[in-house]
């Protein structure tokens, strides 16, 4: 059960302290977090990844979307929103690390694949080109992974860069409308069928 948001202010504050490490200003609206949170399954135990949750915008509609199934884990490299997401939701495995550590993340959880990893992660984790691959390796061969961008940097150069790993390491990348109800308006990005794919997991435990 998730208390109360008042992560705003916090959300604020962290962007201050360190705006190459906080994707935004503003915490990711509802109206966002609906097609960031579609692909995961609405039945079976998913195990779900969440990369850079910041104040648990996208983590609320997460919990929603599992009702209490399967896993959600939360990778937050900031130890303040790290905490406040722990004392937000009590169904939730914090960990307060770097994405790029994602399948030692996965293993330390009993399990060597994730069926949806969902980024809010700001352009300047991507900046070393290797991330996108991690990911994609630590998804199932179903996997999914969504990450949102504003629509007025779409042709930006990181932006361009970003597809064109994405098309590099998943089989199919496809790219929602524009949610016009965001602040400031984004798209979401939907990668499915990792090229280089883990095996699932059986029973809790990583596949062999």
């Amino acid at each position: 059960m998730a208390k109360p948001s008042s992560g705003r202010g916090l959300f604020l504050t962290e962007f201050v302290r360190s705006p190459l490490n906080t994707a935004s200003v503003l915490p990711s609206s509802p109206h966002l977090s609906a097609p960031m949170v579609a692909p995961i399954d609405a039945r079976g135990e998913p195990t779900v990844v969440e990369l850079g949750p910041g104040t648990g915008a996208f983590t609320a509609a997460i919990q929603q979307r599992l009702a209490g199934r399967g896993q959600h884990v939360a990778v937050e490299l900031n130890e303040r929103l790290a905490d406040h997401l722990s004392e937000r939701f009590r169904n939730l495995s914090v960990v307060t690390d770097t994405a790029e550590r994602l399948p030692e993340i996965l293993a330390h959880h009993g399990c060597g694949s994730a069926d949806v990893v969902v980024s809010g992660l700001p352009w300047s984790a991507f900046a070393g080109g290797d991330l996108i691959d991690t990911i994609a390796s630590s998804l199932t061969s179903g996997g999914v992974y969504t990450q949102f961008g504003y629509t007025w940097t779409r042709w930006a150069p990181p932006a361009r860069r970003q597809r064109a790993q994405l098309r590099a390491a998943f089989q199919q990348v496809s790219l929602s409308p524009t949610v016009w109800r965001n602040l400031p308006p984004a798209a979401v990005s939907v990668a499915r069928r990792p090229r280089s794919a883990t095996h699932e997991c059986i029973d809790g435990l990583p596949g062999r």
